[in-house]
């Protein structure tokens, strides 16, 4: 019998999400801002939602402004149940200085 692996496609991985980080003060974690665009249920119009996610940085390779892709994992904490699965965009210096001062 053959045994197939389940990742052998290099697609989407389900559930993934960009967004920016915010800060990556503590070790191997970071804050990842994540928007989406929301239809207001009355009015109709775009409403931007925020939610600032916890995820998991092994090798602590994301720096505050960069545009990192993040994926559901089991819950490694209280707060932490996302991990880091490549950066997308790294931050340049304007970017970075911005993000850091808040």
């Amino acid at each position: 019998m053959s045994e197939t692996n389940k990742r052998s496609s290099p697609g989407k991985v389900r559930g993934t999400r960009t967004g920016l980080v915010s800060s990556a003060g503590g070790d191997k974690t970071i804050r990842v801002i994540v928007e989406n665009l929301v239809r207001h249920p009355v009015y109709g119009k775009l409403v931007r939602r925020r939610r600032k996610l916890a995820a998991h940085d092994s090798t602590n390779l994301a720096k505050p402004g960069d545009m990192v892709e993040i994926a559901p994992c089991r819950r490694l904490s209280k707060t932490k149940s996302w991990r880091l699965l490549r950066v997308v965009r790294e931050a340049t210096i304007s970017t970075r200085a911005s993000v850091e001062k808040g």
